[in-house]
């Protein structure tokens, strides 16, 4: 990654960003930069809509930053690899972590999946959406992963295009040499599929067995928590097919 001034303050904004122009702060915005950062009017953030780069702006307001004053862009908008992060959602914290790591990571979609052994039924996808964009203003990232209501893991892969690569990580799996299995694969699209704590039932395992492309994956010897057998998958994924090798996703 070039160099990229991390101290400076950064903003998701839903709105168009161009030159001159101008953006409402929001109540929780103007009182993170005035409260928290002690900043007012004149100072300079770092701004980004997902669409249109990233600005640098200037604080406007008299009592409390109520305005940003848009100035110039700083760098062109990019694209994510086509990637989606598919699993099973975990509670609370646990999944405020998932949600982060995988946006940390690269992931273009995020995509929850109801299995026989998942343990939460209901999502938040407000907080979810939330917590991506919490990871791209502190991470530099410009463009927000997608997040989609979760479907029942039969339905997921009833509606998935059958020329996207499901990377399937399963602890059942003989443990092999996971990067070279990646990499004998084309780039192209990729679902790196994660599994609840308990495991995928053996119904769901024959199912995804049959996908037309799959690949079964072990993440080494030891068997990993969900949270975090997710990050490792994630990178083996960027480090082979995605966008860490320079290339795109």
């Amino acid at each position: 990654m070039p160099e990229y001034d991390f101290t400076a303050p950064r903003l998701y904004v839903d709105a168009p960003l161009k030159e001159g122009g101008a953006v409402a702060l929001e109540r929780n915005q103007s009182n993170y930069l005035g409260n928290v950062l002690r900043l007012g009017a004149g100072d300079s953030v770092l701004v980004f809509n997902g669409r249109d780069g990233e600005w640098q702006a200037a604080i406007a307001g008299r009592k409390r930053p109520d305005l940003l004053a848009i100035q110039q862009r700083i760098r062109p908008q990019d694209r994510l690899p086509d990637i989606a992060y598919v699993f099973a959602p975990l509670k609370h914290a646990r999944l405020d972590y998932v949600v982060q790591k995988a946006v940390e990571m690269g992931a273009a979609r995020l995509e929850p999946i109801l299995t026989r052994h998942t343990q939460v039924a209901r999502v938040n996808g407000e907080r979810m959406r939330a917590n991506v964009i919490e990871a791209a203003e502190q991470c530099g990232i410009l463009s927000l992963a997608e997040v989609r209501d979760p479907v029942p893991l039969e339905r997921f892969l009833r509606e998935r295009a059958a020329t996207r690569l499901l990377v399937f990580c399963d602890e059942a799996a003989d443990v092999a040499a996971p990067v070279q299995a990646l990499r004998d694969e084309a780039p192209g699209g990729i679902d790196v599929l994660i599994g609840p704590e308990g495991g995928f039932a053996a119904e769901e395992r024959e199912l995804l067995l049959r996908q037309p492309r799959v690949i079964r994956l072990a993440l080494g010897p030891r068997i990993l928590r969900a949270d975090t057998a997710g990050v490792a998958a994630l990178a083996l994924v960027q480090a082979t097919l995605g966008d860490w090798q320079g290339g795109g996703g």
